[in-house]
């Protein structure tokens, strides 16, 4: 810590969802290990989790407005939305969340306020009191940068189909437009954060690409900090003694985890999850379940959708599973009806691929931990981020998903068929020239990813940077 600057005082606000709760956290931390003074704004049952993994954050506990919003007591996690109508009503929970947080904020103001872009009104708040606010929405600026460029160019709504991102470095095309339901939403959250005063990107320049950033900055005039990846930061604090966050139990112990898997040979299981936020009805797992069959490699599967349902009767197991499946399949697959320890799970030498629904968080995991991805995109952010793992990077393959959806749950139209997801499978796992050449890829982004935040790496660089424009702002107050 410089002596002659003080520490800075920051306070964090993160959005109560799993997916942009523990990365904005986890770079929280790193402000922290540079000797400032972090102060997170959570909700009770967040904060008990939060006391044991990060002790080196404070924290200032708001009751989260379950009965206003018509949840019941207890209830503060996404998680708890399962349709669109709860989904509305969650966020706008959230939005009653202003009264005490601006309170707090005008009590004991900060010298800067980093909070999620699904807070819009913290802006604002900030503004009100002449302090910095840098805003944080969970994406890699390579999908920002696309949002931006569909954004600025209306003309492209007119009609369906296949379309180029205008005004942009590559040509990328995607295979069909944002639901408009959700651009929309999307759009007004971008909007504000355009007026704060930079962005946190959970990401390293190197997978972003600089000709993204400066893309971006040179189109919007907004300033983009890479500072992550936040499950890397996550992992130093590990050996400074804190701990991962994790929101839920894992259903297997990690220990049987771990033995099921030294069992296997190195790169030979293939990894299957979804994300906290996709569910999937039973005639696609039912062609998941085929295709893994078909494809005749190891596998780990993640099923949320059956968790708590162990003993279901055949009747409804075959649903989902076609007769039979796990008794032929008790060696080379492990099913867990719940969830499961990722990084854990991605850390080990015996995973060889990770079938994915390209959520940022997962995909930049996978990117860490140098696996390469099998993608099946299904809302939001997760098709852009496709383009950048499959086309950009090359550390990926397309499953062949096009239905773009609102949410993650719910019935489909189209349905991804075993044999697309055999193909894709064995497309990977069975060696060859264009397997070798992923793979290769997919570790040198391992090697470039924790090198970012090693003294002299692009986001240890771009922090250093940060902390003293900061310092130079308050100082100058």
């Amino acid at each position: 810590m410089d002596h002659q600057h003080p520490p800075l005082k920051l306070h964090f606000i993160p959005y109560l969802a799993p997916g942009h709760l523990i990365p904005l956290c986890s770079i929280a931390t790193l402000f922290a290990a540079r000797g400032h003074h972090v102060t997170v704004i959570i909700t009770p049952s967040y904060a008990q989790i939060l006391r044991k993994s990060s002790p080196s954050l404070h924290l200032h506990v708001v009751e989260f407005p379950a009965r206003e919003s018509g949840f019941p007591e207890g209830v503060e996690l996404m998680s708890a939305a399962t349709n669109l109508e709860d989904a509305g009503k969650f966020h706008y929970a959230t939005t009653l969340l202003r009264v005490p947080i601006s309170r707090f904020l005008e009590q004991h103001p900060p010298d800067c306020i980093v909070a999620d872009f699904f807070y819009p009104w913290v802006h604002d708040v900030a503004n009100n009191l002449r302090i910095p606010s840098l805003a944080f929405n969970g994406f890699s600026l390579f999908t920002v940068a696309a949002m931006e460029s569909v954004r600025s160019n209306p003309a492209l709504d007119s009609n369906g189909g296949p379309f180029v991102i205008p005004d942009f470095p590559h040509h990328i095309s995607l295979c069909s437009r944002p639901p408009k339901r959700a651009t929309a939403f999307m759009e007004r959250l971008l909007e504000t954060e355009m007026k704060s005063d930079g962005l946190i990107v959970n990401s390293f320049a190197e997978l972003d690409g600089v000709e993204y950033i400066q893309h971006y900055e040179k189109g919007t005039g907004h300033k983009a900090w890479h500072l992550g990846p936040g499950c890397l930061a996550a992992k130093m604090g590990e050996e400074r003694g804190e701990k991962s966050v994790v929101s839920e139990k894992s259903v297997v112990s990690e220990k049987e985890f771990v033995s099921w898997l030294n069992s296997k040979q190195p790169k030979s299981v293939v990894y299957v999850c979804f994300g906290s936020m996709c569910r999937f009805p039973d005639k696609q797992l039912y062609e998941m379940a085929c295709g893994l069959e078909e494809a005749a490699h190891d596998f780990v599967w993640v099923v949320p959708e059956k968790k708590g349902k162990e003993d279901e009767s055949e009747e409804e197991k075959e649903k989902w599973l076609p007769k039979g499946f796990e008794e032929r399949n008790a060696e080379k697959g492990l099913i867990i009806r719940g969830w499961a320890p990722q990084l854990l799970i991605l850390g080990h030498t015996a995973i060889g691929a990770f079938l994915t629904h390209c959520g940022w968080n997962s995909t930049l995991e996978a990117v860490t931990a140098g696996v390469p991805m099998l993608t099946w995109p299904v809302v939001g952010d997760q098709f852009y981020n496709e383009r950048l793992v499959t086309e950009l990077r090359g550390v990926g393959l397309e499953v062949g998903a096009t239905e773009w959806k609102v949410m993650g749950y719910g019935e489909r139209e189209k349905l991804v068929t075993s044999h697309c997801i055999q193909k894709a499978v064995r497309r990977l796992m069975d060696g060859g020239d264009e397997a070798q050449e992923i793979r290769r890829r997919a570790q040198e982004f391992a090697d470039k990813a924790k090198q970012s935040l090693r003294d002299g790496g692009s986001s240890h660089n771009n922090l250093t940077a940060l902390i003293a424009h900061l310092t130079r702002l308050r100082d100058a107050r």
